[in-house]
């Protein structure tokens, strides 16, 4: 109910998000018979809430959120950052996820910028995410794996223009409309992190959840929000000077902000100081 409640109330301008994210994590912690970890991929341009949706998933599942010792984070330039260590990083990743998910069966796994992580690095984890009862004495059938990503972007954007331009509204996009051309262009892109993996061609990814590219007025609705968690009261003249210094495509129509509501905070403190 938490998750539910959190996403409807801070997540903007994207149905399919919330929709997929709470139905694919409440099935999987009410499934006492999991057959395997439950594997979410979320992808779309930066600043539409991917990094924001994986910390409410923590914090509907651990007191502590982000900061449990059962959340584990992986940011793919700090911790693999050079390509010639690729073999230690397999190693070390392998090593660490069977020592966490031994102390506690429930563990989550974050991984951030995997269009940045060398390709076939992801791979290394495959066992862990396939249908095995017990691999070496220790289950992973609890394990929650989310992916994070840019790659396929373009795609979910190149859907939802086709709408917009065929005077449909964002919300008539199904899950359907996107998540086979999503996978294809995530597995057929070089930089992607799961260019060709096994991962995909097993599919043992079980969502690929595409963010929206953000309109104007979801960029305002992040602006009022983060005025609230301030203390202060909304300001319209604000909220708007704010939403109008953000830059804006395709060139053209200028529908969609370019860094979503990730320089919204920043903004701000120009204002609030």
């Amino acid at each position: 109910a938490a998750l539910q409640e959190n996403l409807d109330k801070k997540l903007f301008g994207q149905h399919l998000v919330s929709k997929v994210v709470v139905k694919a994590v409440r099935g999987f912690l009410n499934n006492t018979n999991a057959k395997k970890p439950l594997a979410l991929s979320l992808h779309g341009w930066t600043g539409t809430g991917k990094n924001f949706v994986s910390k409410i998933v923590a914090e509907s599942i651990y007191k502590r959120g982000l900061q449990s010792k059962y959340v584990h984070q992986f940011v793919a330039t700090l911790h693999f950052p050079h390509a010639h260590s690729i073999n230690l990083y397999k190693d070390q990743l392998q090593s660490w996820i069977r020592g966490n998910v031994s102390i506690c069966p429930r563990s989550l796994f974050i991984f951030d910028e995997m269009d940045k992580m060398h390709a076939g690095l992801i791979d290394s984890i495959k066992p862990f995410l396939d249908y095995y009862e017990l691999l070496d004495g220790v289950s992973y059938r609890q394990a929650i794996f989310i992916f994070l990503s840019n790659a396929g972007a373009e795609k979910i954007t190149e859907v939802a223009l086709d709408f917009w331009r065929n005077g449909r509204t964002r919300e008539d996009i199904q899950l359907t409309d996107i998540q086979n051309a999503l996978s294809v262009s995530v597995f057929n892109n070089k930089n992607s992190g799961f260019w060709h993996s096994t991962l995909i061609d097993r599919n043992l990814i079980d969502y690929f959840i595409p963010f929206l590219p953000l309109e104007y007025k979801h960029v305002k609705m992040c602006v009022r929000v983060e005025i609230e968690s301030r203390g202060y009261t909304v300001d319209e003249d604000i909220v708007s000077r704010i939403a109008d210094e953000m830059t804006y495509f395709p060139r053209e129509e200028r529908i969609y902000s370019d860094k979503g509501c990730k320089t919204v905070d920043a903004k701000l403190d120009y204002y609030y100081d």
